[in-house]
């Protein structure tokens, strides 16, 4: 049993939740037992470590159960090891550790796609998570994040996703002009969703083609520059008094509202 949360096994784990420990070992953080079951559900070759407390994977038997059958190296530790090493505060007694499998543009777009959602400048790591649980949600064959879009594997974002990121195809680190052009080259439109364009439900009949939604930062939007990739602009409307919707929730919208119309019939 691992006990000391200073050795060098505990800090190295630890470490990942920085993006530098990342970025030099291509590895990243898993917290809780259904951060761990989904792991091992659709991706288990990419689980390499998993920890937990004997009480923890006593209680969830099906992730330690999952983990032996996948050959994945299973240490238990104390609770003051597992807090060593977790972002959050209450890991409930699960951690584990991933190789990052981002997914390559040209195999997202071998696939035939037809609902995609790119992020662009994205920054928010609950954000840019809830969207890509809603891509998953809506039945989305991708997401493709471009720009400083945040990384993905950060521990926040993996938590956000409450697993999605192990269901749904990611591509990181990419061009927005470049997946653009590779896209159009799919046979798919870009709509961008932009506070300043087009009448959503007067377009909403277009949203049953092939359809790559474009989605830009928190604060700022899309730029002129990205917009110009766009084949159309579409903002939702504000029915209410609010004076604006959540990147996430109006993401959630657009993928969604696109979903319903290409499976109309």
């Amino acid at each position: 049993m691992l006990e000391n949360p200073r050795s060098p096994r505990v800090r190295a784990v630890a470490k990942l939740s920085k993006r530098a420990a990342r970025q030099e070992t291509g590895l990243f953080l898993l917290e809780g037992p259904q951060a761990a079951r989904e792991a091992l559900a659709w991706a288990p070759g990419t689980v390499l470590e998993l920890y937990g407390t004997p009480t923890a994977l006593e209680k969830h038997a099906d992730v330690r159960e999952a983990a032996e059958e996948a050959g994945v190296d299973l240490q238990f530790t104390t609770e003051a090891v597992l807090d060593a090493m977790a972002d959050t505060v209450t890991p409930q007694g699960i951690v584990a550790v991933a190789r990052q499998a981002p997914t390559a543009l040209k195999d997202i777009l071998a696939g035939e796609p037809r609902l995609i959602a790119i992020c662009e400048e994205v920054r928010d790591p609950g954000n840019l998570g809830t969207i890509i649980r809603a891509a998953d949600a809506a039945g989305a064959d991708a997401v493709i994040l471009t720009g400083r879009t945040v990384d993905p594997y950060n521990p926040k974002v993996v938590r956000s996703t409450t697993g999605s990121l192990f269901h749904v195809p990611v591509a990181v680190d990419l061009e927005l002009a470049h997946v653009v052009e590779r896209i159009h080259d799919a046979g798919l439109r870009v709509v961008a969703a932009d506070v300043d364009g087009d009448d959503f439900v007067a377009s909403r009949d277009r949203l049953a083609e092939p359809t790559a939604w474009l989605f830009g930062n928190e604060a700022r939007g899309l730029d002129e520059a990205a917009l110009s990739h766009a084949d159309q602009a579409l903002r939702l409307p504000i029915y209410g008094r609010a004076e604006s919707l959540n990147l996430a929730t109006a993401a959630s919208v657009c993928l969604y509202e696109t979903a319903f119309a290409q499976r109309a019939g």
